[in-house]
Formats: C-alpha cells, sequence, structure tokens
C-alpha cells in the first residue's frame, strides 16, 4: 500500500495510549514474549526496545511472533469485545426489540462500558444503533407498500407520534405524506457489514450509505430541499443496479461499478471524488497524495473535508484514503467497517 513509512516512535505513543485511529493498519511484536498485538491490546505495555512494529498481521507472523489471545490480531476489532459481539448477536436475534440500558446492565454488562466501545467503532451508541435499525424496518414495510400502522409495528413503535416523529428527522418528512409520484425515492439494501440507505431516480444513484451514519439524516434532508419535497419511499432501477453490484462486491467477484451517479457537491469535491475512483482496490493514498494528484498540493484539509462529504459510499471509494502515517483515520461508516472493505479489496485485487 502507497504510505510513507510508519513512523515507529508515534505507533509506540499510540500503544501507549491504545488508539484505535490504527486498528487493521499497524501492530507490535514484543521480543520478549514472541508474541504480536493490536496497539489496543488491553495487556501490560511493553518496554519501547521490545517493540517492532508491522503493518499487517501477515509480516507479524513472517516474523515469527504468535497472534495475542487477549487481542485476537487476526480477528476483526469489533468482534473481539465480548460485549459487542454479545449485543450485536442479540439484536440480530431480535431485531424489533426496543432496547434499554436496564436490558444491557441485565446481561452482565456496564452501559458506560458498553456506550464507549460502540462510538468507538459504529460512531454511535447501541441504543441509537438499535433504534435506526428499527426505523429501518418500517422503512422496508413501507416500501413494500404496507400501511404506516403497520410500519409502526414492525418498527417497533407503540406511538404512532413517536414514530412520525422517528421517522421525519431521518427522511424530513412524516410517512403518510408520500404520494408515491416522487422524483426521487429510498429504500434499503442489506449487506454482510449492515442496512445501507439508497436513494435515486429514474436515471441514477444520489445517496448510498450506512444506515448508522450519523451524516445520514442531514443528507437525506439536502436532498429533500434540492428536489423541492420530492423524495420518497420505494425503488427505481438504478436501486436495483447497485444491490446487485454490492452483492457482487461483497462476494469477491468484482471491485467495479456501473451504475450511474448523480453527485452533489462543488466543482472541487466532484474533483475529488473523481480521484477516489480511480484509486486502484487493494491500494490507499493519503489525503496530501490525493492532494497531489489533482494539482492542488497544498489543499489537504479540503480534501479531507470532501472526502467526509462524499454521500455514495464504496461506489465512491472514500475508504481508501487514510493517514499518512498508516492510520485508518476517520470513516462516517464506522473504523472497523474501513478496515473490512480495505482487507476485501486486498483479497480482491490479490494482494492478501
Amino acid at each position: 500500500m502507497l504510505i510513507e513509512p510508519l513512523d515507529e516512535d508515534a505507533l509506540y505513543e499510540a500503544l501507549l495510549k491504545r488508539d484505535p485511529a490504527y486498528e487493521g493498519r499497524a501492530f507490535v511484536g514484543v521480543t520478549s514474549t514472541g508474541i504480536f498485538c493490536r496497539l489496543t491490546c488491553p495487556a501490560r505495555n511493553p518496554k519501547r526496545e521490545n517493540c517492532r512494529f508491522f503493518a499487517t498481521a501477515g509480516e507479524c507472523l513472517q516474523a515469527g511472533f504468535r497472534p495475542c489471545k487477549r487481542c485476537s490480531p487476526l480477528a476483526p476489532a469489533a468482534e473481539t469485545d465480548p460485549a459487542i459481539r454479545t449485543l450485536l448477536a442479540a439484536h440480530e436475534k431480535e431485531p424489533g426489540r426496543r432496547w434499554r440500558e436496564a436490558d444491557i446492565e441485565a446481561m452482565g454488562f456496564d452501559p458506560s462500558t458498553v456506550r464507549r466501545a460502540f462510538k468507538r467503532q459504529f460512531g454511535m451508541t447501541f441504543l441509537e444503533m438499535t433504534r435506526l435499525s428499527r426505523l429501518c424496518n418500517g422503512l422496508d414495510s413501507l416500501s413494500n407498500g404496507s400501511r404506516v400502522i403497520d410500519a409502526q409495528l414492525d418498527a417497533g413503535f407503540d406511538s404512532p407520534s413517536g414514530f412520525r416523529a422517528a421517522f421525519a428527522k431521518l427522511l424530513g418528512q412524516a410517512p403518510g405524506t408520500f404520494s408515491g409520484r416522487e422524483l426521487l425515492k429510498a429504500d434499503r439494501i442489506d449487506t454482510p457489514l449492515g442496512t445501507m440507505i439508497a436513494v435515486a431516480d429514474k436515471r441514477s444513484l444520489h445517496l448510498l450509505e450506512f444506515a448508522e451514519r450519523r451524516a445520514l439524516p442531514g443528507e437525506l434532508k439536502r436532498l429533500l430541499k434540492a428536489s423541492h419535497g420530492q423524495l420518497g419511499i420505494g425503488r427505481f432501477e438504478p436501486v436495483d443496479q447497485i444491490e446487485a453490484e454490492l452483492g457482487a462486491y461483497f462476494r469477491g467477484e468484482r471491485a467495479d461499478f456501473e451504475t450511474p451517479l448523480t453527485l452533489h457537491g462543488t466543482p472541487f469535491w466532484r474533483n475529488v471524488w473523481g480521484e477516489l475512483r480511480r484509486i486502484p482496490p487493494g491500494e490507499t493514498r493519503s489525503y496530501s497524495q490525493v492532494a497531489e494528484a489533482i494539482g492542488k498540493p497544498t489543499a489537504v484539509r479540503a480534501v479531507a473535508r470532501a472526502n467526509g462529504a462524499n454521500q455514495i459510499s464504496i461506489v465512491i471509494p472514500c475508504h481508501r484514503v487514510i493517514g499518512a502515517d498508516g492510520s485508518l483515520t476517520g470513516y462516517g461508516g464506522g473504523l472497523w467497517r474501513k478496515q473490512k472493505l480495505i482487507d476485501l479489496e486486498r483479497v480482491l485485487a490479490g494482494h492478501a
């Protein structure tokens, strides 16, 4: 991958702080024990002189280090946390359940610890995630032609007013106001990395985001305004096309996308997004490398803002942009997803 050489002093500092920004991008081998770990490993910190740093787990294994049994560096980060693993499994078993902090405590977990763990990995709390998941169930019901009351029950809301308020917060308007003749329509797509929301017109895709992304409600409201209120529930052909292409992508069959796109952004942003699409699958770039590639070497911060403003995830691969030192840096869909997408594309490109 095209990143600057690892700064071992910075990595040791990250190890001391258990900085999650390096999850999946850097590992430490401890010569005194022969074990390699994540930089977030809860084990006692080793001495600086006993540390060797590597960009991949494979390099650690090739150097003769064994994987740590505490932090499981060969597994995705979010899957190694017992609280995250247990709660996600419980949510998958009962997707319509209305979770409360008392339920988390009843399972033997500290709510504040769970909040921090989910915020770190997903950008939102477990309770926020399950509430949004239930709303997506309601969106699915409305898309299939169900009555508002049935969608409300599918979403697990006892109160009609609560469902309308939550739905309006997500899409910018309450259910029951849709005519079915809107120019833009929103629907859900299920993927191995979670539910995504897709918005399209009859010709092109306008938005593709993971449902838990904090920026999603704001992005949907901007589309609602740009379309003069013409945002409804359902799907047009471009959503069927991107769903099929995403299926092939996650099965490891393709890394390219042919669904037509409509990009909502400034000319500079669209220039950056075009450059992101030119990054080959299996490779990454730093923000400064992207800035140089578009002929604006001093516009690193502006490139970062454009990267964050991307509202067509995966297709416009903002996940391929990482820190110059190899750290994952921010990703609206969660660092764990960014790690999985990069790893998937390395396999697709034959770089694994």
